[in-house]
């Protein structure tokens, strides 16, 4: 199964979308698996492990695919003398032309996401357009257990018919901050999923009962439970 990114505005090599699994984060692949880097049980017969060893969390880290921004970003806080607005607001500078874009705060102004934006949403200009086969569709996220200084309003788009670049309207996760967002930085996840009808149902007792024997069967190892018998391996190339 291909998904096909393709470059519309000419962004470098070095920034070229990759799997997410080919870039995990710093802190994740630094941390230790274990508390106290030792693999074993607590007198309580627990073990303590840590964040590394949920493959929930792993498998959303490199789930899809990561955009990163293919160029410098800089931030820095002044009057933009709009809407008769009388304080300081985000103001961003870039070397590549056409790199952000901006859509008027009239169109969402009560965003649950906006974290102080009273003038503009900033919006970064993809440069990829995505095609996914028939009956596929990408959701577009911020990339999950990653630090960044922005997060991007998250969306659903129907790829396999719509393949012009996606952009991402954005809000810094602080509006006070001022600096650097190096080219790189990276911008939105990518999540390629197989559109399907669904219909809610709630379980029987008998449906009670399975998960129960899973509940139970969890409890009788001490490592990788989950890992071992349910998880199923994800690719993403």
């Amino acid at each position: 199964m291909d998904i096909v990114f393709t470059n519309t505005l000419n962004a470098p090599k070095e920034y070229y979308p990759q799997p997410a699994s080919k870039i995990i984060p710093d802190w994740y692949k630094n941390m230790q698996s274990y508390v106290n880097g030792e693999k074993k049980p607590l007198p309580d017969s627990k073990v303590f492990s840590t964040i590394k060893k949920c493959m929930p969390v792993f498998d959303s880290i490199s789930s899809g695919y990561i955009i990163p921004t293919p160029c410098d970003i800089w931030v820095t806080q002044k009057k933009q003398n709009e809407k008769n607005i009388d304080e300081l607001q985000p103001f961003y500078q870039w070397p590549v032309e056409g790199f952000i874009a901006f859509h008027p705060i009239e169109q969402a102004p009560e965003h649950p996401n906006n974290t102080g934006h009273k003038i503009s949403y900033p919006k970064w200009i993809n440069p990829w357009s995505i095609k996914t086969p028939p009956g596929y569709s990408c959701i577009f996220v911020q990339p999950w257990h990653r630090e960044s200084v922005f997060t991007i309003l998250p969306g659903v788009v129907d790829t396999d018919e719509y393949i012009a670049p996606v952009n991402f309207p954005f809000v810094l996760n602080d509006i006070n901050f001022e600096g650097l967002i190096p080219a790189g930085t990276p911008m939105a996840q990518v999540i390629p999923f197989k559109r399907d009808s669904w219909k809610m149902v709630f379980g029987d007792e008998e449906k009670n009962i399975d998960q129960s024997k899973v509940a139970n069967l969890i409890k009788t190892k001490f490592f990788d439970a989950y890992k071992n018998s349910y998880r199923k391996t994800k690719e993403y190339k």
